[in-house]
């Protein structure tokens, strides 16, 4: 039983009524569902508060990311003197009908609070404004007691339905904060919101662009479980093979990866073989997985702390690579190395893309795909015509976003310094569109994109998924080792 609607119960009245008709609430008159709840018979009504056993409640010790997100509030209230905040975690969101998306909260809120995976939809974590500084207090609705009808009759957040759910003390000692009941917030005049305040969500977008040493464990350990995933996805490519859509087989063998070892993937998964995979974001999924044809698989594992990895490799289904293939693979492969050669600390942000983009452009021009030189295709006004062949960005930073960091000033972005702590994705590829007739008909279908996870360290860049392996000859080498066992 999958639902989300809220209903309220009447209490039994005094008389001698035998059944109490459900009441139902906005939500449920909206989407058309009173009309298939059945009212509670009054012996239901004067026996489910009782009978009981009595809650305990041991306090936890405080989860292992609470003293970060303690550091991350006070710059958070340093940067806001006399400023009250609002940080909502959001709502449910409907699917359809009575049935609700699996509840994630917004990416500033986990931050903050290092409540995740676990975390309780419309909860806000408020910083009041004080004399020195701010007290900082999470709201949200504690679990209902049993005398209660949102026990038992509300399917949304009601324990009957859902589960238990947490407590305000318990919560205070896990994330070392103040916990107050929701039905306490109160929204105030001035407040700067999430979501509402660009100058709040670009600060505390701007925080996230470093990361502790919580938040790099927690991106070793999703690409670790996508390394895993990756290697579950070799092992059944000849169900996927075997089946018409075996698109989905491979889509459906990392989500049981994504799932078992962390809270799911951090994004849609792509998992493009032949032409598909010449459209940058194909998450249908349901073509057919080709012998001969090389699939490219975009996936990360998102952790419960929801830091994700953003991972991708292109193999060839039937194991090993066709001459044509190998040469656009390894140019692939040449352009992510070159990027990864280009990022140092200190070094622009861009010019990662820039070293990437210089391989490509010289490749196809030599291979006779431009109507310019190299030189004039990489002129930063006139130029641009190997982009065909490679639209999309290089980098992007990584986090509890697969997209991290989208609010932050350009300046600190794009055009911002490589500094320690940093995360960040290197991808280049090429696609070849299967109707481009300005390539070859050897090129046409065949798309490609290498794409791993680096930290910035004081050292430099540091490749966290290289374990999975890259160039041509380790891939081949990968698809055999993982299909014989």
């Amino acid at each position: 039983m999958n639902t989300a609607e809220r209903d309220t119960i009447a209490e039994p009245p005094v008389d001698d009524a035998v059944e109490i008709p459900a009441e139902p609430s906005d939500r449920a008159a909206q989407t058309g569902t009173k009309n298939r709840k059945d009212p509670f018979p009054r012996g239901f009504l004067e026996t489910i508060s009782t009978g009981w056993a009595e809650r305990t409640e041991s306090m936890p010790v405080a989860r292992a990311q609470a003293p970060y997100a303690a550091v991350r509030r006070t710059a958070v209230s340093a940067a806001f003197p006399g400023r009250r905040l609002v940080i909502p975690a959001g709502s449910l969101k409907q699917r359809s009908n009575d049935t609700d998306y699996v509840f994630r909260p917004h990416s500033a809120f986990a931050h903050l609070t290092g409540w995740a995976s676990d975390s309780e939809p419309d909860s806000v974590l408020v910083f009041e404004p004080v004399d020195g500084g701010h007290d900082v207090t999470l709201y949200f609705r504690e679990r209902a007691d049993r005398t209660t009808t949102e026990f038992y009759a509300d399917a949304t957040v009601g324990e009957f339905w859902i589960g238990p759910r947490p407590s305000l003390a318990g919560t205070a000692a896990d994330l070392g904060i103040a916990t107050a009941h929701l039905d306490e917030f109160e929204a105030a005049e001035g407040e700067l919101t999430i979501g509402a305040s660009d100058e709040l969500d670009r600060f505390v977008s701007e925080l996230r662009l470093i990361k502790d040493e919580f938040e790099i464990a927690e991106m070793r350990r999703a690409v670790e479980i996508t390394a895993n995933g990756f290697d579950d996805v070799i092992r059944a490519l000849p169900a996927a093979v075997a089946h018409s859509r075996g698109e989905r087989v491979v889509e459906g063998v990392f989500h049981r990866r994504a799932r078992e070892d962390g809270n799911g993937e951090g994004y849609d998964t792509i998992a493009a073989s032949g032409p598909h995979a010449c459209y940058l974001h194909w998450t249908r999924n349901d073509g057919a997985v080709v012998p001969g044809e090389l699939i490219l698989l975009d996936a990360g594992v998102e952790a419960d702390s929801l830091y994700t990895a953003d991972i991708t490799r292109t193999l060839p289904i039937s194991g090993t690579f066709s001459d044509v293939q190998r040469r656009v693979y390894e140019t692939v492969r040449e352009a992510a190395d070159a990027a990864f050669e280009a990022a140092q600390v200190g070094v622009p942000f861009r010019e990662v893309h820039g070293a990437a983009m210089k391989v490509i452009a010289a490749r196809v021009a030599e291979w006779g795909l431009l109507p310019v030189t190299a030189e004039e295709a990489l002129d930063a006004d006139a130029g641009g015509q190997h982009r065909r062949y490679m639209v999309h960005g290089t980098s992007h930073h990584l986090g509890m976003d697969v997209h991290d960091c989208a609010q932050a000033r350009r300046e600190m972005y794009y055009d911002g310094l490589l500094a320690p702590g940093m995360v960040f994705t290197i991808e280049p590829g090429l696609y070849f569109q299967i109707d481009d007739l300005t390539v070859p008909e050897e090129l046409r279908g065949i798309g490609a994109r290498i794409e791993d996870d680096i930290l910035m360290t004081e050292d430099g860049p540091v490749n966290l998924s290289a374990g999975i392996p890259r160039t041509a000859d380790e891939v081949e080498a990968w698809i055999a080792r993982v299909q014989q066992g």
